[in-house]
């Protein structure tokens, strides 16, 4: 597995709670913006989805390519963010 951000690492710490969607890793100011703007404004939200896909790697990435123009590498970390915390948690 590749190292992974701060950002990551703080998520997958602790339960999400009310965690805003731009706490997930890969998901920034711009990205963010475009989320709450289809209505994903809470990471929880963004979770609901990845459990809908059943955790699918391919199909959750290119979701957020369409949602939020995501890149690959936002997406990944964003995936990988959200794997390992389900991980964790559930």
């Amino acid at each position: 597995m590749s190292s992974t951000s701060q950002k990551h690492r703080d998520f997958v710490a602790e339960p999400m709670g009310e965690k805003s969607v731009q706490c997930l890793a890969g998901i920034g100011d711009v990205l963010g913006k475009r989320m709450k703007d289809k209505g994903f404004e809470k990471a929880y939200v963004v979770l609901g989805q990845f459990l809908l896909m059943k955790k699918k790697e391919d199909p959750f990435k290119k979701w957020l390519k369409d949602t939020c123009s995501a890149d690959a590498k936002q997406a990944g970390d964003c995936y990988g963010c959200l794997k390992e915390w389900c991980d964790a948690f559930l």
